[in-house]
């Protein structure tokens, strides 16, 4: 008998998007499949969208708010699956995503191999997703994948993984701790106890790219700022904790630089625990410097005013751009994807 694979929806506040969530999460052609929606306390028509596709053998929960880690762990531990499949509830499967993967999972008869596969960004009309390779759509072992994701400031969005229950199990939950980040803090932990990555190439991911209003989005929140470093802090010493060399040193000092802007120059008391991270690598950080775009502003207002154009002026644009792709996802009549993304 085949294996159970059970796809994990954590929902709030999603009723614009779950439906199509939801269709893709349905339409996969891998069998046997649960599908299990936690609600987690949302203040609009969530529930409500939900409980529509109880019909189709969607299993829904709703709890108090908990925060997304929380309500993942919830999902997880309603979950009977022998392989699981997070989704956020405004993202979309390929309809083989799974069937892909778990194929190439079934012929390598490891259950401890993390499965991932490419990812590509959309706002509203799906089928313009862009695909862009990068370094991490391959085969790579554990360390290999976190000196890249470091080093070269990338990510793989949390649709993209499949994984075993027995090393989800092994990874430990969710930290409820963080606000953000926390499946990157996450996945580096599933990494750690797993024997690599295989890439899937044929598997996609729909990510519907949401700007300022995603989880993710820092902004000049404090707390999400608080969390955002204790996140960073956990990759640096999981990564040392696989390998401690120059070479790592500078991938770590590499994507604490990267991060660094979201920090500067408010959070002096963050700036002061990094530089000091940085220093026990061996290394420093560098104040960053304003784009063009942006230099001006602080040479005649200051770097706070500066700081907050760098934040305000690019969700103004992100604005216009999905109000843009709105208009034509409606103009070109097209329904959201009811069995199939192509």
């Amino acid at each position: 008998m085949k294996p159970l694979v059970s796809i994990l929806i954590p929902a709030f506040n999603a009723e614009k998007w779950i439906a199509d969530t939801l269709r893709s999460a349905v339409a996969q052609t891998w069998e046997p499949k649960e599908i299990i929606v936690v609600d987690d306390g949302s203040k609009d028509r969530t529930l409500e969208v939900v409980r529509r596709f109880e019909a189709h053998g969607v299993r829904v929960v709703t709890h108090a708010n908990q925060g997304a880690a929380a309500t993942r762990n919830t999902a997880f531990s309603l979950s009977r699956g022998a392989y699981i499949q997070w989704l956020d509830a405004d993202d979309l499967l390929s309809p083989d995503k799974v069937a892909q993967q778990m194929a190439v999972m079934l012929q390598l008869g490891s259950k401890h191999t993390l499965m991932s596969c490419g990812w590509g960004n959309f706002l509203y009309r799906y089928y313009r997703a862009r695909f862009e390779p990068t370094p991490l759509w391959c085969d790579l072992s554990p360390t290999e994948w976190l000196v890249r994701k470091m080093a070269r400031n990338l990510h793989m969005q949390t649709a993209t993984w499949l994984v075993s229950r027995e090393l989800t199990e092994t990874a430990g939950p969710w930290d409820t701790r963080l606000l953000g980040d926390d499946d990157g803090e996450y996945f580096c932990r599933v990494l750690l106890k797993s024997d690599g990555v295989r890439f899937a190439p044929d598997a996609r991911v729909y990510y519907r790219a949401s700007g300022a209003g995603s989880l993710s989005y820092v902004g000049i929140s404090k707390r999400k700022q608080d969390a955002q470093w204790r996140s960073m802090q956990l990759h640096i010493a999981y990564l040392r904790s696989l390998e401690d060399t120059p070479r790592v040193h500078e991938a770590c000092i590499t994507y604490m630089q990267n991060w660094f802007t979201i920090f500067y120059p408010d959070r002096s008391d963050l700036i002061q625990e990094m530089q000091a991270v940085a220093n026990d690598l061996g290394g420093k950080l560098q104040a960053p410097r304003f784009s063009w775009k942006y230099a001006w502003i602080k040479s005649i207002f200051g770097v706070e005013l500066a700081r907050r154009a760098q934040i305000q002026l690019p969700q103004f644009k992100w604005s216009l751009l999905r109000f843009y792709d709105k208009m034509l996802f409606r103009l070109g009549n097209h329904e959201a994807p009811a069995v199939s993304v192509g």
